[in-house]
């Protein structure tokens, strides 16, 4: 009888214990190790992020599901890059309708910084597009935080299709303004007060405050015009060559190695 209670304690000991027949030490380095392997170095991000600089200039990148991803990476690219020294020049934020993940047209899923509600004051405001505008067209939130934000821009830019999204807004009526190519015919019927370009023409345009390109890789003509009424020539030249834009212009894909 004893010897049955005895076995029946340990059989409770080792339940409660786990069967963890180690060392406090050996347990506390196991643990370790294995939150390490999960987890990974909790500083290998975060060494990435730029902190938010109250006396930079902010760019807000505008995002919604369905996005071109190349109209938020452009500007982020162009935007994100330090100067030679190595000093951060702006703030550079994303801005959705929530903050939950957003997915581009090419499946990539983007979490936004802030939402409509509290995105902070915008120097630049960049509006991207997407192959189907009508969804974005017909939110009223988009198009009024687009209005709101016009307001405190020094300039706003818009990429491919998001001249739609400016026409809707109204706040650039009697200004120049270019589409993707192929849908300014079909922006000038839908917005008849906005002076659309020729796009088979015109790649990039700019009227006041007001800045637009064709879109796609396009996009990084207005972010790097923008950029340079920001800073300097010296620092777009540089910023370009950061990013090999001559070796993508110069490469003949006939002339493969």
């Amino acid at each position: 009888m004893i010897y049955s209670r005895t076995v029946t304690l340990l059989l409770v000991l080792l339940v409660l214990t786990g069967c963890d027949f180690s060392t406090p030490e050996q347990s506390s380095d196991e643990t370790a190790t294995a939150t390490e392997e999960v987890v990974g170095d909790p500083t290998a991000a975060s060494k990435h992020i730029k902190p938010f600089r109250e006396d930079l200039p902010t760019i807000g990148l505008l995002m919604y599901d369905g996005v071109l991803q190349s109209e938020v990476v452009a500007a982020s690219d162009v935007f994100g890059k330090p100067t030679e020294a190595g000093d951060q020049l702006f703030n550079v934020v994303t801005i959705a309708q929530t903050t939950a993940h957003i997915t581009t047209e090419e499946g990539l899923k983007l979490v936004p910084d802030y939402n409509f509600d509290n995105a902070p004051t915008l120097t630049v405001l960049f509006v991207p597009s997407a192959y189907d505008m009508y969804e974005q067209v017909h939110n009223e939130k988009i198009v009024d935080f687009i209005r709101r934000k016009n307001e405190e821009t020094t300039y706003t830019v818009s990429n491919c299709a998001g001249a739609q999204l400016i026409g809707e807004s109204g706040i650039a009526d009697g200004r120049k303004i270019v589409t993707w190519i192929g849908g300014g015919e079909q922006l000038q019927i839908d917005y008849p007060n906005l002076r659309v370009q020729d796009d088979s023409k015109v790649t990039y345009v700019e009227d006041g405050k007001f800045c637009s390109s064709n879109g796609n890789l396009a996009s990084y003509v207005s972010a790097l015009n923008v950029l340079e009424k920001m800073s300097s020539p010296a620092h777009r030249e540089f910023v370009a060559s950061y990013l090999y834009l001559e070796r993508l212009q110069e490469y003949r894909w006939d002339e493969v190695q």
